[in-house]
This record gives C-alpha cells, sequence and structure tokens, in this order.
C-alpha cells in the first residue's frame, strides 16, 4: 500500500489519507534540504530567530483549526486540545528567546599573540522522527531548535497524525523560511530506516517506543552520527507522609489520566506512605469516578478514545491480568457506558493490591488506568520507584523540599519534580536514562545536541 491513512479513534472514519514519499521525491527532498542548508547556516542568528518568531506567530494563529484537526486525528477532547498549541508556542518562543546567547561562540581568557574561540557549528540535515500522542509538543522540542541553530530538517510525523508534520512546515514557509530548510515527508517504516542510513542525515531526533528506538541505532550504526533518543516511560509519583493530600490526590491523578494516560512522562505508578494510603486511595477513586468518557469533539467530554482500538485492548489485558493476580480495581467499567471490548472507549481505573511482579507496574500502559501501593517510609518508595527499565521522570510530593531534594537525588530519572508532574518547563533539559532514551532537547543545552563545536586558534602575526 503507497497511501497513509489517518484513522480517527473518535468513530474509526477516514480523516486523512496522503500518498508516501516515492524514492524519487525522498531523494529530492534529501538535496534539496543539503543545498538550502549551507545558505541557511550563513544566515545570521538574529535572522533566523526572526524567522521563527513570525512562523510561531502563524502557527499559533490557526490554533482553532488546529486544535480541531488535533482532536480528530489522535483523540484529545477538543476541550483541551488548544492547550498543545500554546504549549507548541511557550517551547518555541522561549527557544527562539535564547538562541542567539547558546549559540554564541564561546569567548576564551586573552592570551598575548593568539586569538582564541569556540563556535558551535550546525550539523547539517536532521531527520526529526514525531509520535502521535503529543504531536506538536513532541516535534517542537527537534524542530524549532534544529532550525535556529542552522540545520535543515525533515519530519516525519506519525500516520495517526499526518497534518501536523504539513501544518508546522505551511507556518515557516508564511514566515518566509527558504524554500528547502524545513520540509516533510510521509514515509513507510522500511523508507525511514533507509533515509537515516543516507549520508546526508547527520542528526536524527525520534521520540517513540523502545523498538523504534533500537530501529533508529541499529540504521545510524557506523555512521557517527548525532542521534537523539525519547522513548517513553513508567513514571512514578510518591506521595510523602507530609504531603497536602488533596494536592496530591489531584496533581497526580491529573497525571495519570490526561490525553487518556497517553502521555510519554504521565504517571504510572503511584507509592504512598501507609499513614495517607487508604484516603488517598478514597479520594482518587471518587476523582476518577468524575471523568467523562466520551468522542473527543463534545466539550462535555474529559476522556477521550485511546488512539486505536488495540491500544485500549492491550490494557484491558494488563488490567485483567492484575485482577487475576489479586489486585483490586475500584472502578466499575459498567458506569462508563462507551467501553466495550474492541472499542477505543476505555474506562479509566484505578488497582490498589498492586506489586511489581504485575505487568501493570512495570510494563508501559500508555492508557487511563494506575497502580496505587502502599509504603513504609521513603526507602521502599526509593527503591520500587527506581525498579523500572525507565527512567524519563519522576514526582514527589512532600511538603519538606531538603527531605524531598534528598530523595530526589538518588531517583534514576532525567525529570524529578516536587509537588507537580506531566509537565516540560523548557527552561529545563529534557533527557531520560535507561530506556527511556539518551541525548537532551530543550533548554541552552539542547543547543548542544543540534550542534558541533568549531575550534579556531589562530596566532597573531604582524604584516
Amino acid at each position: 500500500m503507497n497511501k497513509l491513512q489517518c484513522i480517527s479513534p473518535i468513530d474509526g472514519s477516514l480523516y486523512v489519507e496522503r500518498e508516501l514519499a516515492s524514492a524519487g521525491e525522498i531523494q529530492a527532498a534529501l538535496a534539496r534540504a543539503e543545498q538550502a542548508q549551507q545558505r541557511w547556516q550563513r544566515t545570521p542568528v538574529a535572522e533566523r530567530v526572526a524567522i521563527g518568531r513570525r512562523a510561531i506567530a502563524a502557527f499559533a494563529a490557526k490554533e482553532d483549526q488546529l486544535a480541531e484537526e488535533l482532536c480528530w486525528m489522535m483523540g484529545r477532547p477538543i476541550r483541551y486540545a488548544a492547550g498543545e498549541i500554546r504549549g507548541f508556542v511557550e517551547r518555541a518562543s522561549y527557544m527562539a528567546d535564547i538562541a542567539e546567547s547558546a549559540l554564541a561562540d564561546i569567548q576564551l581568557p586573552d592570551k598575548p599573540g593568539f586569538t582564541r574561540f569556540i563556535r558551535r557549528e550546525p550539523l547539517g540535515v536532521a531527520l526529526v522522527v514525531a509520535p502521535w500522542n503529543y504531536p506538536y509538543l513532541t516535534a517542537v522540542n527537534a524542530v524549532v531548535p534544529a532550525l535556529l541553530a542552522g540545520n535543515a530538517v525533515l519530519l516525519k510525523h506519525s500516520a495517526q497524525t499526518p497534518l501536523c508534520a504539513e501544518r508546522m512546515v505551511a507556518a515557516f514557509a508564511e514566515a518566509g523560511l527558504p524554500d528547502g530548510v524545513f520540509q516533510y515527508l510521509h514515509l513507510s517504516h522500511a523508507d525511514t530506516e533507509r533515509l537515516i542510513k543516507a549520508p546526508a542525515i547527520q542528526h536524527v531526533s525520534f521520540t517513540g517506543s523502545v523498538a523504534g528506538g533500537a530501529m533508529v541505532e541499529h540504521a545510524a550504526a557506523g555512521r557517527f552520527i548525532s542521534v537523539g533518543l525519547e522513548l517513553g516511560g513508567k513514571d512514578p509519583a510518591y506521595v510523602r507522609a507530609d504531603a497536602d493530600l488533596a494536592h496530591a490526590v489531584a496533581t497526580a491523578i491529573d497525571g495519570a489520566f490526561f490525553n487518556s494516560g497517553q502521555s510519554c512522562c504521565g504517571i504510572e505508578r503511584i507509592y504512598v506512605h501507609q499513614s495517607l494510603f487508604e484516603a488517598f486511595v478514597e479520594q482518587a477513586v471518587a476523582l476518577v469516578k468524575q471523568y467523562q468518557l466520551g468522542r473527543s469533539d463534545d466539550p462535555q467530554t474529559t476522556l477521550g478514545p485511546l488512539v486505536r482500538a488495540e491500544a485500549a485492548d492491550f490494557v484491558r489485558e494488563q488490567i485483567a491480568e492484575a485482577v487475576a493476580q489479586g489486585a483490586t480495581a475500584h472502578i466499575d467499567p459498567d458506569s462508563f457506558a462507551l467501553d466495550q471490548p474492541g472499542s477505543a472507549y476505555l474506562a479509566p481505573q484505578v488497582l490498589t493490591g498492586v506489586h511489581h511482579g504485575m505487568r501493570v507496574m512495570t510494563e508501559e500502559s500508555f492508557g487511563p488506568v494506575v497502580g496505587i501501593q502502599k509504603v513504609a517510609d521513603d526507602e521502599e518508595a526509593l527503591a520500587l520507584m527506581n525498579d523500572s527499565e525507565f527512567g524519563l521522570t519522576a514526582a514527589i510530593f512532600s511538603r519538606d523540599e531538603a527531605a524531598a531534594l534528598a530523595l530526589a537525588e538518588r531517583v534514576a530519572a532525567g525529570t524529578v519534580f516536587l509537588n507537580r508532574c506531566d509537565y516540560l518547563d523548557p527552561a529545563l533539559a529534557w533527557s531520560g536514562v535507561k530506556h527511556s532514551g539518551r541525548g537532551c532537547s530543550l533548554s541552552s543545552l539542547g543547543y548542544e545536541h543540534l550542534t558541533r563545536p568549531k575550534s579556531f586558534h589562530f596566532k597573531t602575526q604582524r604584516l
């Protein structure tokens, strides 16, 4: 099949159909990118930033249209969809704000008779492979700083969200970005793998599954190019005995169920100090029962369908297996009318009596389910938080910042939150450990992964 088809999770209808790029079109896009990048890297950073700001404004001006498309492509409830557009603007604007300082030459102390400095040069042509769950927020992390750093970008988006790639490229074209600097390609998995091997590609940014990350590393092996991988997580929250209980419940539950649990840095397991456990579970269950499962285009919906029926059935299997192993399910799926086996619509679920012998506590669920486990103290919580092959984010809820910091320093994660979760501050480095990936995006450090250092060492001679 030479076509890409986006099937809407709302009603199973065909929402978008596109031709996949041919081999000739891929090669032509690569050639345009290489030629355009040579000119683009000589464009002053201030001019690149000005174009970037115009693109951000053009993108933001279409918020309503973009939000509606997002709702239909991947199932985000319409009442929340515009938040992703605003998040895109926030992150892109911050990276534009710091671009000139982050990309400035590194000046060294004076040394008589010499001129010495280090310049950050762009890598060349970057391939960005973005997923469907946060299609704009994942892509912006790589696309905007790559462009501002002087790279050309080829964007390959998920087959579930093809319009996102088209809309981003269109915004930059409207802003006056030179032709060829930023292009999209609708690709098959096989063509994506072949593209990674192309000599013109000098950087790959991939967000997706661990298996997908392994494919990227395999395809790039032996080429010695820069690769950034964000591969998801099984992110924990720990509610200490001194936590603000109401705040911890509201925040952790939102972190677990927003976007129907389809968040790389969403909360997938919660550990609660034994002194708060019963109260936490009672309040959490009461809150989850208030969710409105429904069509994403209904403004009353607070919990939309999962991206595909197969994804929902995978979570159903995890839940059923955990219950068979002794877990207690606190939500009656029959109270959510749309939840049916084989459907993308899945009722939220809260499980207790869980342990790490259950897949639901160790395997990424990527759906509206969370296990809540009782712990005796910080040491038990820490051991369980770190007992995972993933390490993207972790959250601690406590009124004691010093104690939380001492604990956070021992948590194996790229980001540790205190009294919040499931958020990317663009001023902070976004990274992961273990199977959550490697590399870094956002913050001034993000620019280091999209450039290479070049040293200039001049000995002065009189004419």
